[in-house]
């Protein structure tokens, strides 16, 4: 079996404790709590034990403990690049986007080469609002990472206001995956940052196909059709926002105006029967009658693609990178 390009190979040594041979065969057999509780408490020391448990931590989902594990690693060995990198990993999982800054910037000074680090550091920055930095980042990741580095670039382009770049970046990787379901949703955003109504419409379609229950495609349709004064249209794509987000207030307020704009015209023949009615002095205070337009929120790049150095694979593959590692016997 071919074994995948982004594992690096080590082996188990002689004389390891035997909880780490333990821990390693539940492992391989799924069980990764059991081969947890099979690393607790080690007898001494051991940077390869910590590397295990941390590898299955992330696994797990429990970052911070996972973090603290390959800390206590790169302690003992502070040029060991897989290390650094999988503590920056474990560290954006955790939302310390400081934190993993310093340790991808130092696994990069370890290994200048590594792209996974460019493109984890770049997303590190973007989380900061450092976008220039993050930009420069992206840029120097190879083509090799060519789809994730363009949609980082055209993330930070997009925030940093430039508009026609980042829609060029988007189109790349529309290129080379056209059901990017957070590309299209970018684009949504996009389209309405920049008022442009048929590109919202097409990319919000586009999206709905692949995804029907997208919410960023319901968000740009509802924007094109209020936008319109499409009021029954306007309706039908907020009824169902509600139904997929029930505590979006936005959805809420535009399906309100929707309705009231329904309303409205359909009292309008009446009105002009009986003459115009007194509307009054207006309300001090009034909330406004008109849609709240903000568009989908932007997708930045996550570190949810992205897996430990030398990790043995414990479950699906995930696009993007991978745990510096560690290939199991």
């Amino acid at each position: 079996m071919t074994k995948p390009s982004n594992i690096i190979e080590i082996s188990i040594k002689p004389g390891a404790q035997p909880q780490i041979d333990a821990a390693l065969a539940l492992r391989s057999s799924g069980l990764l709590e059991e081969a947890l509780r099979a690393l607790a408490n080690p007898n001494e020391y051991n940077p390869y034990l910590y590397t295990v448990r941390g590898e299955i931590e992330f696994a797990l989902g429990r970052f911070h403990d996972a973090a603290l594990s390959y800390f206590a690693v790169v302690l003992s060995e502070p040029d060991n690049a897989d290390a650094h990198y999988n503590l920056a990993l474990c560290l954006q999982r955790s939302d310390r986007w400081d934190a993993s800054c310093q340790a991808f910037e130092r696994a990069l000074s370890l290994d200048p080469s590594r792209d996974a680090a460019h493109l984890g550091l770049g997303a590190s920055l973007l989380y900061l609002n450092r976008l220039d930095e993050a930009l420069a980042t992206f840029h120097q990741c190879s083509s090799a990472l060519d789809g994730p580095a363009s949609f980082g670039k055209a993330v930070a382009l997009q925030l940093l206001q430039r508009f026609g770049e980042a829609e060029n970046f988007y189109e790349v990787v529309l290129a080379s995956d056209p059901n990017s379901e957070e590309t299209l949703s970018n684009l949504i955003a996009l389209g309405i940052e920049t008022e442009d109504l048929d590109r919202v419409r097409d990319y919000s379609q586009r999206l709905l196909k692949i995804s029907p229950q997208s919410a960023a495609a319901l968000q740009g349709l509802a924007t094109v059709a209020l936008e319109r004064r499409n009021h029954h249209a306007a309706a039908r794509y907020c009824d169902r926002l509600v139904q997929l987000a029930p505590d979006c207030l936005e959805a809420w307020h535009n399906l309100r105006v929707a309705l009231d704009r329904i309303l409205t015209a359909f009292n309008a023949p009446k009105q002009l029967e009986a003459g115009p009615a007194s509307t009054g002095p207006a309300l001090a205070g009034a909330a406004s009658t008109g849609p709240a337009l903000t568009g989908p929120a932007l997708t930045g790049p996550t570190s949810t693609g992205m897996a430990l150095a030398g990790a043995a694979s414990t479950g699906p593959a995930l696009t993007g990178m991978a745990l510096a590692g560690m290939e199991v016997k």
